[in-house]
């Protein structure tokens, strides 16, 4: 099998990549909130990057484990223990059958991720295991789990060599900066409404789900009102209805709106959205296309090195050691080197 749910959290859901190619029927991609931590876990443990997982959100699960397999833990911090013991977090650990997976209250960020080797044994719905829950489908029953739920593993690796470890990523304070690409309807607003949202600080609100972040504020002033026909959302399009107060689109947005948009959240910072909490504080910052194409790159590159790094052939000579010395491998960034310690008199 996998694991058994013994408490599932807050909001606790089998996520992949997302589900892609049915929007036009106004099916949400759903998918991660945070792609980075996602991605992380799941290089950890030798799946590709896209690979089914879970995402806790505020308060994570207590899993007990019914097969061997190996398991990483990324993104917020929420104290994940193994068998009473700390669990290291951005590192891949062996589990066996029998092993408590608890995770607690996220003490920073919002949102951690756990991965399995092998993925999760969970039915593909158009194409994705991705939960959806405004629209019910995917994941576990298009729901996020409950008490009792049993979860297998696909291919599980119990065998994978260790260690596998990757940088412990900075996941924002309570105030972050946010960097946008105006448009499309930027136009409809006045040029002191624009000045508003680029300068002055907005706070997350009580309404922040997996669907959209609503942040408090200055009034974003329009030149008329925040009404168009209806047309297209992407994740991370900035809608601005005519109250003023901006609306951050996010994993499970829906698929068309007929507010203004005033900006989009580029690509490589949705994460720092995902992991925000009520209260905290985000700044916004404008940057060309060219500039949010670039900073993309940079963000899929660091996730290829990593796995680069931790897919490169280990060798299997053993090192010498010098008498009177001692043998240590240390792990930094991703990387595993042989050392050792010798003592001169």
């Amino acid at each position: 099998m996998g694991f058994v749910t013994e408490n599932p959290g807050v909001l606790t859901t089998i996520q992949d990549e997302g589900r892609r190619g049915y929007e036009q029927f106004g099916m949400s991609p759903a998918g991660p909130m945070d792609l980075r931590a996602f991605h992380t876990a799941n290089i950890l443990v030798g799946n590709p990057a896209g690979e089914s997982a879970l995402e806790a959100t505020v308060l994570g699960p207590v899993l007990r484990f019914d097969q061997d397999n190996v398991i990483a833990v990324t993104g917020a911090d929420m104290g994940p223990a193994l068998n009473g013991q700390p669990c290291p977090m951005d590192q891949a650990v062996a589990v066996k059958a029998g092993d408590l997976l608890e995770l607690g209250a996220a003490k920073t960020g919002c949102r951690a991720y756990i991965a399995f080797a092998g993925g999760l044994d969970v039915p593909l719905v158009m194409g994705s295991r991705a939960t959806a829950l405004q629209n019910k489908v995917g994941g576990c029953q298009g729901r996020k789990l409950a008490k009792g739920d049993q979860i297998g593993f696909r291919t599980p690796n119990p065998g994978l060599p260790l260690p596998r470890t990757a940088p412990v990523p900075d996941l924002g304070g309570r105030e972050v900066t946010i960097r946008v690409v105006l448009g499309p309807q930027d136009d409809a607003f006045t040029s002191e409404g624009i000045q508003t949202f680029l300068s002055r600080p907005y706070t997350v609100s009580k309404d922040f789900d997996r669907m959209g972040c609503r942040l408090e504020g200055p009034v974003i002033q329009h030149k008329t009102d925040g009404n168009i026909i209806s047309d297209g959302m992407v994740t991370g399009a900035i809608q601005v209805p005519t109250s003023g107060q901006p609306i951050i689109m996010l994993a499970e947005r829906q698929t068309v709106g007929g507010y203004t948009k005033i900006a989009t959240v580029i690509s490589a910072d949705l994460p720092l959205v995902g992991q925000r909490k009520t209260g905290d504080v985000i700044r916004f910052q404008a940057v060309t296309v060219e500039e949010a194409h670039s900073l993309w790159r940079d963000f899929n590159r660091e996730l290829e090195e990593l796995k680069t790094n931790l897919d490169r052939p280990r060798s299997t000579q053993p090192h010498p050691v010098q008498p009177g010395g001692i043998a240590y491998k240390v792990t930094v960034n991703g990387r595993t080197y042989q050392v050792q310690v010798v003592k001169h008199t």
